[in-house]
């Protein structure tokens, strides 16, 4: 279990680059809404992380290649230009957003020979379904990249809080790397260098004790990690993994760059880690979608419906994780069977009702799942229902700052 986790070699942007302009919000978010990356693009800059990030908007808009070959010319000239300085350690970040919430995280090299998103009895986890339709092109952008920039969040079940919450105790001010506002309200991020990591990695490796795992879950197999934000990332650096590890001799691949996955580690028992719901929202269809939804779906819970300014109610079962398989079932299985509708994946309620507005498409309003069920679920289940929780609201998401060679 100990090489599971690996100090990582970061790479921070020099002093002199503006980190407000620098770090953007993930790629899987505001996936229907073109004003904000344009917005950001425009205030954003030839020094930024928006250069060398694919945001999802922009998967079925213009030249796919060209923008790939685009991403690599600019990480190469990053590097090649000096916008970045090497950082050998772990990294303990402090974000708040601008929601109020403040989320502490360790960034961290993991390794992929202890991941599958086909198994579920392995220390890292994906706690999702993944569509593997999705990841072909995540292939292709990252495939000839020589850098990667985490959006990854894995999180530790930790409910007595003997990992992060000492190692943020253990940093000063003295220990700062970096400190700046976000952009696109995005709250405020800062990082420290972890003095003595080791110490903090024997106790975060201690959570995977055979015995624990049997008191905690009834199961000895070891579950360290689970996927939080950023399981198709994962599943698509796994994939490049394996497709590299048959060329290298068994020395190399014990060191090669691209078997591990730079990720922020972060507590699920943190107080202000929220988990919110992601919303679907219908294109193609009108009521009569809301009906047959209806009549397809039953239990004991409740979920909304909102289209033309009307909200619907609709019965499904108690159980979030059911109840957004059961809706997820339902929809694809109409997408299937009915030309022109498709589907998108807002955070948010005020996103949800904007968006379905502007493009008249049926908002549906996902049930919340509780947090502490996501352990015993996913070692009792395997991989929750894809899109069944957030962590947080879009803007809460991970922005991309640090880097990573992956060659």
């Amino acid at each position: 279990m100990k090489d599971i986790v690996k100090v990582p070699r970061v790479l921070l942007p020099t002093e002199d680059v503006d980190l407000k302009k620098w770090a953007v919000i993930a790629c899987d978010q505001f996936t229907s809404q073109g004003q904000y990356w344009q917005k950001l693009k425009d205030y954003c800059g030839e020094t930024s992380a928006l250069n060398i990030i694919f945001p999802e908007y922009y998967l079925e808009k213009g030249s796919m290649e060209e923008r790939i070959e685009s991403i690599n010319s600019y990480m190469r000239r990053y590097l090649s230009e000096g916008v970045f300085r090497e950082i050998d350690g772990v990294i303990l970040t402090e974000r708040v957003t601008s929601y109020g919430h403040k989320r502490t995280g360790l960034l961290l090299a993991l390794d992929l020979e202890k991941y599958d998103f086909t198994k579920s009895d392995l220390p890292i986890r994906a706690t999702e379904a993944t569509v593997k339709e999705r990841l072909p092109v995540r292939l292709r952008i990252r495939e000839n990249a020589p850098l990667e920039l985490p959006h990854v969040l894995i999180l530790i079940d930790d409910e007595d809080r003997a990992v992060i919450e000492p190692a943020r105790a253990s940093v000063s001010e003295a220990d700062l790397l970096y400190s700046t506002e976000l952009n696109m309200n995005g709250g405020s991020i800062k990082g420290y260098l972890l003095k003595d990591p080791g110490v903090i990695i024997d106790k975060l490796l201690s959570l995977a004790d055979e015995d624990r795992m049997l008191r905690r879950y009834g199961n000895r197999s070891p579950f360290l990690f689970a996927v939080g934000d950023g399981n198709h990332s994962v599943a698509t650096a796994k994939l490049l993994w394996e497709r590299i590890k048959p060329t290298l001799t068994e020395s190399e691949r014990e060191a090669h760059p691209a078997r591990y996955v730079l990720a922020e580690v972060v507590n699920l028992y943190e107080e202000d880690l929220v988990f919110e719901a992601i919303h679907r929202v219908v294109f193609g269809v009108g009521e009569s979608f809301i009906e047959e939804m209806s009549q397809s779906l039953s239990g004991d819970g409740h979920i909304s419906l909102l289209y033309r300014d009307k909200m619907y109610g609709i019965s499904v079962p108690r159980v979030a994780a059911e109840a957004v398989k059961a809706v997820q079932e339902f929809i694809d299985g109409y997408i299937s069977s009915h030309e022109g509708v498709s589907v998108d994946y807002i955070h948010g309620d005020g996103n949800l009702a904007e968006v379905a507005a502007a493009k008249d498409g049926v908002a549906v309003f996902m049930p919340v799942m509780e947090k502490r069920d996501l352990f015993p679920y996913v070692v009792k289940h395997g991989s929750l229902p894809r899109k069944t929780f957030s962590m947080g609201e879009a803007e809460e998401k991970r922005y991309y700052l640090e880097a990573r060679k992956i060659v």
